[in-house]
């Protein structure tokens, strides 16, 4: 048996375990047959009889929100003894097929008399639903892209560093640190070695570039980096300086030293020193604080990395870089934190948990650009992204070409959980993202 997929999709009838809404008794056709984005999956036999199918679609105004439903489930007769094998092959393929598409959430409206058979299949109920002719239950199958981001960058860190930081205390997880007995602020960073042996120069710009962010979410001005460098030969060295000197008169972050190591794999690393009297934490933030994305829109996705760089620095000057740099650093809200590889969801549950709170974020707020849907966006790396946490009606941050907008608030409760249009809350991360803690110690994070 085969699963073959296409769009859009002819009206179908027949035993369904997930029904559709709107649909006319006459035909069994509703809104979401042949449009775009539709999505029909149908069972084949080795020679050729279909078996079944299933439909997948979006739900609501925005198709690419990333809330997703399954419906129309059929298997015929002549599948036999195998329908049930049927059916759960094509809801497994309806759930990958879903992710595939962008789904963050994925729901389907089961009849009560197969519950059992989703649950089976790893799906979760959610509720009864009303009004329909026979009763269904809302069912939803756990979508984990934001857990298993999270999981894959961040979420040794904590075990991994305890018991080595010897002080800054009060800036555990943070982007930087005070140094001790000054006016300044030390950041590092490391580029992954994939990208500095495959794309050096796009390596020396980010290294800049994710250098002067993290400055930049402390509040601190630019200084100066230092480099280390590690290359096969001076050629492959000279294409990461190239990308290191554009990098830092873009982002006004002079180069004032370094190492560099010949005949050995890629790397780079950049730490960069800033001056800031009043440095912004990660960790002030407080239950109740409205959290803000400040990000550029502008751009597209870098080549070779789609869904996961977002370009938005490399065309802007060095006049609107500086704009969006200091923003922090004049507005002052009570936390910052720059988006990092673990992308806004995974950043935002970092500042929430160094701030020992949880927060909800409101999908339909999340301003992303045109064409992009939210879930690459919310998992990739945004170019310019930084999220802010502050009291009710304090200054928004002013960062010129970028946009901010409030998207949630931090509470009281574990993790980061997702607000859709029709109410409903799903979880995006259960519990902390780091295992760092709190920044200022005391209570432990929430988990």
């Amino acid at each position: 048996m085969t699963a073959r997929g296409w769009r859009p999709t002819p009206p179908c009838g027949g035993a369904r375990s997930w029904r559709s809404r709107a649909c006319s008794p006459a035909t069994d056709s509703d809104e979401h047959d042949g449009a775009a984005h539709t999505v029909v999956l149908v069972a084949v036999a080795a020679d050729g009889a279909v078996l079944g199918g299933v439909r997948l679609h979006p739900e609501g105004d925005d198709p690419g929100l990333g809330w997703w439903r399954g419906s129309r489930l059929v298997v015929g007769r002549e599948a036999g003894s195998a329908r049930g094998r049927v059916a759960s092959a094509l809801v497994a393929s309806a759930c990958v097929a879903a992710v595939d598409a962008g789904a963050l959430r994925f729901d389907a409206h089961a009849q009560q008399g197969h519950v059992t058979f989703f649950e089976r299949l790893g799906w979760r109920s959610v509720r009864s639903l009303g009004g329909t002719p026979t009763a269904h239950e809302l069912m939803r199958w756990p979508v984990d892209r934001f857990a298993a981001l999270a999981s894959s960058t961040k979420s040794a860190l904590g075990p991994l560093l305890d018991g080595l930081l010897a002080s800054g205390e009060g800036w555990r997880g943070d982007d930087g640190v005070p140094v001790p007995g000054s006016n300044l602020v030390a950041a590092t960073d490391a580029i992954l070695p994939a990208m500095v042996e495959r794309d050096p120069e796009w390596a020396g710009w980010c290294g800049m570039l994710v250098t002067a962010h993290d400055l930049s979410a402390m509040g601190a001005e630019p200084v100066g980096a230092l480099d280390t460098i590690g290359a096969a030969d001076a050629a492959h060295a000279e294409r990461i300086v190239r990308g290191l000197r554009s990098g830092a008169q873009a982002f006004d972050l002079p180069v004032l030293g370094g190492h560099t190591t010949l005949g050995v794999p890629g790397s780079l690393a950049v730490t960069g020193i800033g001056h800031a009297t009043q440095p912004v934490p990660a960790g002030g933030g407080e239950a109740g604080d409205v959290l803000c994305l400040t990000a550029d829109l502008a751009g597209g996705w870098r080549p070779g990395y789609r869904g996961r760089q977002w370009d938005s620095t490399s065309g802007r000057s060095r006049d609107e870089l500086r704009a969006m740099l200091g923003a922090v650093g004049v507005a002052q809200p009570r936390a910052a934190k720059d988006v990092s590889m673990a992308g806004v969801v995974g950043t935002a549950g970092m500042l929430a948990e160094a701030s020992g709170c949880g927060a909800e974020l409101e999908m339909t707020a999340v301003r992303r650009p045109p064409g992009v849907d939210a879930g690459d966006w919310l998992t990739c790396f945004p170019g310019f992204g930084m999220l802010t946490a502050d009291r009710e009606g304090a200054t928004a941050l002013r960062a010129g070409a970028a946009v901010s907008a409030p998207i949630g608030r931090l509470d009281g409760a574990a993790g980061i959980r997702l607000r859709w249009p029709d109410g409903d809350v799903t979880v995006a991360l259960e519990g902390p993202v780091t295992g760092i803690g709190r920044a200022g110690g005391g209570d432990e994070v929430l988990r």
